[in-house]
């Protein structure tokens, strides 16, 4: 094992720079933050030697969420090396989380004219701000792909990054038909089965069902978690920042946590699936729940306890929601919604890293959505009332009134800087980084109008579902 041969080297020189740095990577890679973070604080006192040791620590620092002191190792790598495109783009994505787009965008321009290969630059520039039509990519971007791209992921997001610049120019043909591109392109190069998705979900409604959710069991007694859920790109992030604006609040971000701590539990308990998601499904509804509530409440440690709440953002807990309610009776579940097609769309548009592979193709996209649909209509019966669903056009259009709904939902008193959430620094990563940093707008409700020819597979999915898409 790695960790033991450098625990060998260290016995033989324990204050060995490179040795500490190795230490502490085995530490991220084995997810113990508990370790990690205290010798990050001793590698952050020492001389470092290089650049891999500066960009390794950053690295490291980002991981644990110490962002601003990951800035200022990020800055030493480009005046060690400022020939080498990687360390501008490193520094670029810290910049874009911490809210710096302008120098973001400065640091991706100076990557990819060092590197007219760094195809996944391009995506997160064009992502920064609006483009206009004095002040875009368009051109650069086209020549890129007619000068030809080697590996499809890197077509991919040039067809993204297109798309995205395109509709910001108001050239909705044009940007579509990049988009369209780059999705087939990408989901024709993926091993996905949408069914077994599906087939997941009706098992979930199925076992978690309206008795076992009445019947006498007991979780755990923490107040502590208020998790955020729904599809992506429906304003889990908007609702993260306004109640993270709280003084008693945390963001812990998309924690996959409750996920891990499931399938833990059901190894332990001989429950073991073996990669069947029917037999997981079913040992988890036979688990301790206590124990796992109890479990999921300490696998946050330590980044958690330091506030009286922290969300968990993570949105495919709407997975897990029924299995949530007896782990954690007391946790805060909030639940986004949207209109179909404006989420449909939205998810369509947004090249994910490894996640969601059914936003690829407009039909599987359709019929996922629908057994989403199904499973929270599901979780709204057996557990009426538990969950407070906000409506994404709503939320946005009462701003004020929505949030002091949520605040008091989660049992927290009003404080105003929760209306004034852009001004919150702390670090974003998700795909709405940039959005967040901005005041409510309104200007994404009902933008798969301006698609609504191309959105047809979709229409007509709802329609014959009896979902009202008008």
């Amino acid at each position: 094992m790695a960790l033991t041969a450098i625990d060998k080297a260290l016995e033989l020189e324990p204050d060995h720079t490179a040795w500490l740095l190795q230490r502490a990577q085995c530490f991220a890679r084995l997810n113990r933050s508990d370790e990690l973070i205290p010798l990050i604080d001793v590698l952050a006192s020492r001389v470092l030697r290089g650049i891999y040791q500066y960009s390794t620590l950053a690295l490291l620092m980002t991981q644990v969420g110490q962002r601003e002191q990951a800035l200022t190792l990020y800055q030493r790598a480009v005046e060690l090396d400022p020939g080498e495109a990687k360390h501008y783009y490193n520094l670029a994505t810290l910049q874009r989380s911490l809210g710096d787009v302008s120098a973001a965008e400065h640091n991706l321009d100076r990557a990819v004219a060092l590197n007219p290969e760094d195809y996944e630059a391009y995506k997160i520039r064009s992502e920064l701000r609006r483009q206009t039509d004095t002040d875009n990519h368009v051109d650069e971007l086209e020549h890129v792909l007619e000068r030809g791209i080697r590996e499809t992921r890197g077509e991919v997001q040039v067809c993204f990054a297109l798309a995205k610049e395109l509709e910001d120019l108001s050239e909705y043909e044009r940007s579509f038909q990049y988009l369209n591109r780059g999705a087939t392109l990408k989901r024709r190069n993926m091993r996905y089965d949408i069914n077994r998705d599906i087939d997941t979900m009706v098992s979930i409604t199925e076992i978690f069902n309206a008795e076992r959710a009445s019947s006498a069991t007991t979780g755990s007694d923490n107040t502590e978690a208020i998790f955020v859920l729904g599809l992506p790109r429906t304003g889990t992030t908007l609702v993260e920042r306004v109640l993270s604006s709280h003084s008693e609040v945390f963001a812990a971000g998309e924690l996959n946590n409750f996920a891990l701590q499931m399938t833990k539990a059901a190894q332990q308990a001989g429950l073991s699936s073996g990669g069947d998601r029917d037999a997981l499904v079913r040992a988890a509804a036979s688990l301790d729940f206590r124990k796992l509530g109890d479990a999921y409440i300490e696998s946050t440690r330590p980044f958690t306890g330091h506030t009286p709440r922290f969300i968990d953002k993570m949105p495919l807990n709407y997975l897990y929601l029924g299995l949530i309610k007896l782990a954690l009776p007391n946790a805060k579940i909030i639940s986004l919604r949207r209109h179909p097609l404006d989420t449909c769309y939205a998810i369509y548009k947004q090249l994910f890293v490894d996640a969601y592979p059914f936003s690829y193709d407009l039909e599987e996209l359709g019929h996922y959505y629908l057994a989403y649909h199904q499973l929270m209509s599901h979780w709204d019966s057996v557990y009426p009332g538990a969950v407070h669903s906000v409506q994404y056009e709503t939320l946005v259009d009462n701003f004020e009134h929505e949030s002091r709904e949520l605040l008091a939902f989660c049992g927290l008193d009003w404080q105003q800087q929760c209306l004034e959430f852009y001004n919150n620094k702390s670090a974003s990563v998700t795909a709405s980084t940039v959005q967040i940093r901005q005041p409510v707008y309104q200007s994404s409700v009902g933008k798969w109008r301006l698609y609504r020819e191309q959105l047809a597979p979709l229409v007509r999915i709802f329609e014959d579902a009896g979902i009202d898409v008008s």
